[in-house]
């Protein structure tokens, strides 16, 4: 298989991946196994021509007349976005947040394993999340040395989110998943992405808001 040069790859192009592998594995469960352009982009809502454009940055996919294979496809995304493979994660916050994400199949689904979590409650710390126990925060660097871990999820308060990604970065992490409303900062080296469902949720109220505008000047 040819190699992708992922640096030179549009931004937006990796954003869609995923919802592109998402439809694709509802298709298999349904029981498809081949799909057009025309139909995949209808279900990811993109225009065809666009997603002939994204997959192929990563070389040739589908035969004309016939589609692409539903089960090929899927593969060749998983492996483009890494998920072919098992990557063991951190997690920092055992509320309710933090189990609910430790307890989400999909993670393992798409090849992801909770393997370290953490907690500055002493209610929490020695008890279990899911197969992993919950140890104190203080005990980060420690626990992650060695670990192959490079992928964390921040899932704490808002005032501890800033330390905690401090030190999850001085413990090696390289990918942080922050769900806090914080705006934390991360040194060189280090990937950020922001996933504060609130923020998520206030974008969708704007829309709702117009819609709802709409309703009420309608005569």
């Amino acid at each position: 298989m040819a190699t992708v040069d992922t640096e030179r790859i549009p931004e937006g192009v990796i954003e869609r991946l995923p919802v592109y592998l998402s439809v694709l594995i509802q298709l298999r469960r349904e029981g498809a196994s081949t799909v057009s352009s025309a139909r995949l982009g209808e279900l990811v809502e993109i225009n065809p021509a666009q997603l002939r454009r994204d997959l192929g940055h990563f070389g040739s996919f589908g035969r004309r007349g016939v589609g692409y294979d539903v089960g090929t496809l899927i593969d060749r995304i998983q492996h483009i976005l890494g998920s072919d493979h098992t990557h063991r994660i951190a997690l920092v916050g055992a509320g309710r947040l933090g189990s609910a994400i430790a307890s989400y199949d999909g993670l393992r689904k798409h090849g992801f394993l909770v393997a370290a979590v953490f907690d500055n409650d002493p209610a929490k710390v020695g008890t279990r999340l899911g197969d992993v126990v919950v140890r104190h925060v203080d005990e980060m660097d420690e626990a992650l040395a060695g670990q192959g871990i490079a992928i964390a999820v921040v899932a704490v308060s808002a005032e501890a989110a800033q330390d905690v990604c401090d030190r999850l970065a001085a413990a090696g992490i390289t990918v942080i998943l922050n769900y806090t409303s914080e705006r934390v900062r991360v040194p060189d080296g280090v990937t950020l992405h922001d996933t504060d469902p609130v923020r998520e949720l206030l974008h969708t109220l704007y829309y709702l808001s117009r819609k709802e505008g709409a309703v009420q000047a309608a005569p």
